[in-house]
């Protein structure tokens, strides 16, 4: 069951963040305008998890700004946070399912519930960008008919632990 964040839900806000297996990244190549991929396996994989983040009444009171849980038998096991983009695209600050339920049909539920929502807000199709380091994520974005619309070499180049490049992923309706 997927349901909108409101006041009464909002502390089930981060409750599927859980971690992942790092076990290699995702080598992009633009040739003839379009980007492919390959895997490069790491030979010591390793554990990544991402930050719990703060969340504020914005995306319940503002246009443009949603979160959607996804529920299990009253329990938040997945997540969904999008707004509106400059660029006319929804753009997915982030999804996150609890590793329990992963590769259940649970993220591309709320990829669809994400589509639904860029449509009735007019928007052309939806964005996001993930790390080159989380080649489930771009597997399973890949497999949903998105698209590699640029790599930031940049983007987190100034975090001392980090050593990723963002991906960002296009799907254009």
């Amino acid at each position: 069951m997927i349901i909108k964040m409101t006041k009464s839900n909002m502390n089930d806000f981060n409750k599927s963040n859980e971690g992942f297996i790092v076990t290699g990244r995702i080598l992009p190549t633009y040739e003839n305008n379009v980007w492919e991929f390959t895997e490069e396996v790491f030979s010591e994989p390793y554990f990544k998890k991402y930050e719990d983040e703060e969340m504020d009444d914005s995306y319940i009171e503002e246009e443009g700004k949603v979160v959607y849980f996804f529920y299990a038998e009253n329990t938040c096991i997945g997540q969904i946070r999008i707004r509106s983009s400059w660029n006319g695209y929804a753009f997915i600050e982030d999804i996150a399912v609890a590793e329990e339920y992963r590769k259940k049909g649970v993220g591309t539920a709320l990829l669809n519930k994400a589509i639904e929502w860029a449509k009735e807000n007019n928007l052309c199709g939806l964005m996001l960008e993930t790390q080159d380091i989380n080649v489930s994520a771009c597997h399973f974005y890949a497999k949903n008919n998105f698209v590699i619309g640029a790599i930031d070499t940049m983007l987190y180049s100034n975090l001392p632990t980090a050593k990723e490049i963002a991906i960002f992923w296009y799907y254009k309706f």
